[in-house]
């Protein structure tokens, strides 16, 4: 058994990071019009290019720029697409104990995915600052299709939700192709949907907004696989199938056996990202569907949602409990989630971010290496 020399890699990372004081302080100076675009785009650049020498200070072969220029992992890549605006709304998402900022997405018209999209040159920028494996993280198709309110179609392009899938599979394409000519071999889409599915709460939810819970599946994998169909060889997408990560809190639970079989071996990703730090996320058992091969499911056994430090035994222990239903050479480590899927952040500490991603290499090493 060895380290991966490819994406995704034995100790990896779902993407975001907490941001930084200097982060905080100048979107709030920006908020109120107290300093210039090109004065925030300053101090990112700055503290991204700290972050990216953190990581690899700390030994991390995938680095990302912690998503230092995004408020939302998802509202902000949508609503620089063509055809979608982020508009403010009543209500937010709602969480456990808490709901986020109160925006929604309408569809406005065509949708599409052009040239000038702004995360091009953050990962650009990314790329430019690093000399291990940038990685670059954006939205599942299926995540925007499956936060649509019911009357979010503005425009005649569109008869309803449904007439969208064509269109967001063809931007994506273009997104692939686009990210992988700015030099990205290393691509996730983040997405909720499928763990919304695993959930009877979210799924009622869902049909209570109009949604074809039925039929989700088979139209949320033929549309990824459009969206994948025209990746190059030298080119790892892998997904990250989340429950929802705000403040530390999450929305929905449920073990993957739902939609194991559909995600692991009808979706055409590279590798899957999954959340088991805690019993919300069910048994490994959904990992026999995992074709045997070069797929590689990345166990997220540790927390980014508590700075308490996991036992590496225990964690250990539970990679070999995962081994009862696919084999070791196609698993691999990260967190659970990432540390700041929104700019608020999760409730943990600077340091024991970095002591959590430090012992997700030393576990590698251990596991992987011996």
């Amino acid at each position: 058994m060895s380290q991966r020399t490819k994406p995704p890699f034995r100790a990896d990372q779902v993407g975001s990071i907490l941001r930084t004081t200097a982060i905080h302080e100048a979107r709030t100076k920006h908020e109120k019009g107290e300093i210039t675009d090109a004065q925030l785009k300053a101090i990112e650049d700055a503290e991204i290019i700290k972050i990216i020498k953190k990581q690899e200070e700390i030994g991390l072969q995938p680095v990302t720029d912690g998503e230092f220029r995004r408020a939302w992992w998802h509202y902000d890549f949508f609503g620089m697409l063509d055809g979608v605006d982020v508009v403010a709304s009543d209500h937010g998402i709602q969480f456990h104990g808490v709901q986020t900022k109160m925006q929604v997405l309408n569809i406005t018209g065509k949708i599409g995915f052009s040239a000038s999209h702004p995360m091009l040159e953050h990962f650009k920028f990314l790329k430019a600052h690093t000399s291990r494996t940038p990685k670059m993280t954006i939205p599942a198709p299926s995540v925007m299709h499956f936060r649509l309110e019911p009357d979010a179609v503005k425009t005649s392009v569109y008869a309803n939700r449904d007439a969208i899938f064509d269109d967001l599979a063809a931007a994506y394409q273009k997104a692939v192709k686009a990210f992988y000519d700015a030099g990205c071999r290393y691509l996730q889409f983040d997405d909720t949907a499928w763990a919304y599915l695993c959930s009877q709460e979210e799924l009622k939810k869902a049909r209570d907004r109009g949604l074809d819970v039925d039929h989700l599946q088979d139209s949320y994998t033929k549309m990824i696989n459009k969206a994948l169909e025209a990746k190059p060889d030298d080119m790892t997408i892998t997904t990250h199938v989340c429950r929802g990560n705000f403040r530390s809190t999450f929305i929905s639970s449920g073990g993957y056996e739902p939609v194991a079989q559909n995600l692991l071996e009808k979706c055409n990703y590279d590798g899957y990202f999954l959340e088991y730090d805690t019993d919300r996320a069910g048994g490994f058992e959904p990992l026999r569907f995992l074709p045997k091969g070069n797929k590689v499911v990345v166990l997220g056994l540790v927390t980014s949602k508590s700075g308490t430090l996991e036992k590496k035994d225990d964690i250990k222990k539970r990679i070999n409990e995962a081994t009862k239903f696919v084999a070791l050479e196609q698993l691999a480590l990260s967190p659970q989630c990432g540390f700041a899927s929104t700019e608020e952040g999760n409730t943990l500490a600077e340091d024991e971010q970095w002591a959590k991603l430090k012992m997700i290499l030393d576990i590698s090493k251990e596991v992987w290496d011996a």
